[in-house]
């Protein structure tokens, strides 16, 4: 394979680890002043998705992620590189990716549903026409841990909840607001927290999240944390 290729799936990944970030980030949190996250994050949460997505189906060929692979030559021959790519490229667009992601890889995208949900929001966002009803941050919580976060586990051995904003703890406030809400989330062996109380988080829960969750702690040696 053409050197040049092999760079495009890890520079696809890395952009996305900070689109997750962010997404991440503008989903869980919201302070006064920062009231423009509940729309940010799902715009936050696409562009992840699109790029997990990318990075996923690059690893099997970098080619995979454009439209149209006879639109790269320029006729002027020479060694297809990368300023080439971003010249000329187009990649497929985010409503193709699931079916592109079955194609190459075999894989189906988990929740599907909430896929379609996201992505029209995004589209409306995007054209001004926010939904007044519409929980954007519950949304893009739903997206990022049914959808991205099994997704790059099993793709790149990644922690969703590893990824966010706030530097001045662990994951602590992202694992209550998913507890709170009865997301699984993938938990990596060294699992921590030290700012929440998970037995407090989860009093709304139901009583297979609760099983759930108990079997994640028991896996990882960590039950303490809900005593």
């Amino acid at each position: 394979m053409n050197p040049a290729l092999q760079q495009i799936p890890d520079r696809i990944l890395n952009l996305a680890i900070g689109a997750l970030t962010q997404a991440n980030t503008h989903a869980i949190y919201l302070d006064p002043g920062n009231e423009h996250w509940q729309h940010i994050c799902v715009l936050n949460a696409a562009h992840a998705g699109e790029l997990f997505l990318k990075a996923i189906i690059a690893r099997e060929h970098p080619l995979l992620i454009f439209k149209d692979i006879f639109g790269l030559d320029d006729n002027r021959g020479g060694i297809l590189d990368i300023e080439r790519l971003i010249e000329r490229g187009r990649t497929h667009d985010f409503e193709r990716l699931p079916q592109i992601l079955w194609a190459t890889t075999g894989k189906r995208i988990p929740n599907p549903k909430c896929f379609e949900r996201l992505r029209l929001a995004r589209n409306a966002i995007q054209h001004f026409c926010v939904p007044t009803r519409e929980d954007f941050q519950a949304l893009s919580r739903e997206f990022i841990y049914t959808i991205i976060d099994p997704l790059i586990a099993d793709a790149f051995g990644l922690y969703a909840i590893e990824y966010h904003e706030d530097h001045s703890v662990s994951y602590d406030y992202v694992v209550g607001a998913l507890l709170r809400s009865g997301l699984k989330f993938t938990v990596p062996d060294d699992f921590a927290v030290t700012e929440i109380h998970m037995a407090e988080e989860l009093k709304g829960a139901t009583q297979a999240y609760k099983n759930w969750v108990r079997k994640q702690m028991k896996r990882v040696n960590r039950l303490d944390l809900l005593a």
